[in-house]
């Protein structure tokens, strides 16, 4: 079991408390008054009722109970440290940041729990394995943050059949799905996002990205008409898999963040830091 958590947003307008608790899509209202007859969410400190009115401006506060998160492996590795920067390898299954009923099984907070304040630059899906970027303090994370598009990031992907080789330049965003209401995928609506794929050996490729967009690789490897082996959500097209009742954070597939470049932040030196190949990529 975790601790919990406490979640506090403030009210931007006049409404009824269930109003304003059922626009986070997550739950609906019947959830939500359940939780306020259990006493988990009140309004400027005090327990609030089902017909509460709230204002904007007040202060509202879900106080979730404990609960037990589904099992990571909450290893990782130091990769590169200073005063500045801190690179870790992140293991597959272990989520980068907190949601879909993790809190405490996370990247983040096992690297606080070392490096109290580490800010994370980036994160992986869930699935991925490899180097991830913190900063140490605010002022480190804005050089780096203005800096990103001039960030090297390579990845290693393995893939279903042979593989499709050059730029992708498929554009990706949220399409409405049946699963999760929407998911990012190919979509020719979507914003901009480019990937250089070379062949490494067999089904093995390289992946150079220039932009960021979620699930990125997954997504344009699929399109390019190569799933990740294992994916169990993109097919190819770079949408849904058909027959396909996987979540976006569902596990399986074989990518690691092998690579990753920048001028440091207050340097200027130019450094490279790599995550050790899984033997499944090699």
């Amino acid at each position: 079991m975790n601790r919990g958590y406490r979640y506090e947003e403030i009210a931007s307008a006049d409404r009824a408390l269930l109003d304003h608790l059922a626009r986070h899509a997550h739950s609906d209202r019947a959830t939500w008054a359940e939780r306020i007859a259990a006493g988990e969410v009140s309004v400027d400190g005090k327990r609030a009722t089902a017909d509460a009115k709230v204002r904007a401006g007040q202060t509202i506060a879900w106080e979730k109970p404990p609960w037990e998160e589904p099992s990571a492996d909450l290893t990782y590795a130091v990769l590169y440290e200073d005063d500045s920067l801190l690179a870790v390898d992140k293991p597959a299954g272990l989520p980068t940041l907190p949601g879909g009923g993790f809190l405490e099984h996370t990247l983040l907070a096992v690297v606080q729990a070392r490096t109290p304040g580490a800010i994370p630059m980036h994160r992986l899906g869930r699935g991925t394995s490899g180097v991830v970027l913190f900063t140490k303090d605010a002022e480190t994370a804005s050089a780096v943050q203005r800096a990103w598009t001039d960030v090297e990031k390579i990845y290693r992907a393995l893939v279903v059949g042979t593989p499709a080789l050059g730029v992708i330049d498929v554009p990706i965003g949220l399409v409405p799905d049946r699963i999760v209401g929407q998911l990012y995928a190919a979509s020719a609506s979507g914003k901009k996002a480019r990937s250089h794929v070379t062949g490494v050996r067999n089904s093995i490729v390289e992946v150079r990205i220039e932009t960021g967009r979620p699930h990125q690789i997954r997504i344009h490897l699929a399109a390019a008409g190569n799933p990740l082996v294992g994916d169990p959500l993109y097919g190819v097209g770079g949408i849904r898999a058909e027959g396909s009742t996987a979540r976006p954070g569902d596990v399986g597939y074989h990518l690691h963040a092998w690579k990753l470049a920048l001028a440091h932040p207050r340097t200027h030196e130019r450094i490279a830091i790599e995550a050790p190949l899984p033997d499944s990529l090699r």
